[in-house]
């Protein structure tokens, strides 16, 4: 009897140091899944922001909740949530290329129409600028509006390429945007015809009314 007295307490210290022993483990295992995490994120962070900024908002919210479960003890959950994030990050690069390849593209495209675009403006406003009678639908004031309409574009469209070099292609394409809608407008009011592939979209066919339901 007085041995198995003197083992109990034995025993539970060996179960508290190993208990402490696996804590350790995890809370150091835990730590270097956030510190890895952490890495992976902060170097590629600014990229996948610049391109896919709704996507990037889960890692933080991973990191966080890792962290935050860290600080809570909670070693296990921090592990589990932390070891995934390097896996997502490498996804999300992918993601990010691909979508900064599709906005390369559609820079090119609208790259070598517009230019054209305001050319062929500029050389009309040139004319009628010179003519003594103006075409009929189109009088002094209207032309004046076409001229400003033509230079707010050609400066809007510098700062569009200006942005295409620094490498903001988001705003490149939404200033290249804005550009060909003016020019579109300029061009219509000088009765000039409108490339195809700067057209506005026709507006959508009314959908078909309902079949009456049959009488009964």
């Amino acid at each position: 009897m007085k041995s198995k007295k003197y083992w109990v307490p034995i025993l539970l210290m060996l179960f508290a140091l190993f208990a402490v022993s696996c804590g350790s483990a995890n809370k150091d295992a835990a730590t270097a899944a956030i510190k890895a995490a952490e890495e992976a994120w902060n170097a590629v962070k600014a990229e996948v922001v610049k391109y896919i900024p709704d996507q990037a908002k889960g890692v933080d919210d991973a990191i966080k909740a890792a962290k935050e479960n860290f600080d809570k003890g909670n070693f296990d959950a921090a592990l589990e949530t932390a070891k995934d994030i390097p896996t997502r990050v490498k996804a999300l690069v992918s993601a990010a290329a691909a979508k900064k390849a599709e906005l390369a593209k559609s820079w090119d495209e609208m790259s070598g129409g517009l230019p054209n675009m305001l050319e062929a403006i500029k050389s009309r406003l040139d004319i009628l600028s010179q003519s003594r009678k103006l075409p009929a639908g189109l009088d002094k004031e209207k032309l004046e509006g076409a001229k400003g309409g033509y230079e707010a574009a050609a400066k809007m469209w510098e700062d569009a390429k200006a942005a295409f070099a620094g490498g903001n292609l988001n705003d490149a394409l939404a200033k290249g945007k804005t550009v060909k809608d003016k020019a579109v407008e300029v061009m219509t009011a000088l009765g000039m015809q409108v490339p195809a592939a700067a057209a506005p979209a026709p507006a959508a066919a009314p959908a078909p009314a309902p079949a009456p339901a049959p009488k009964g």
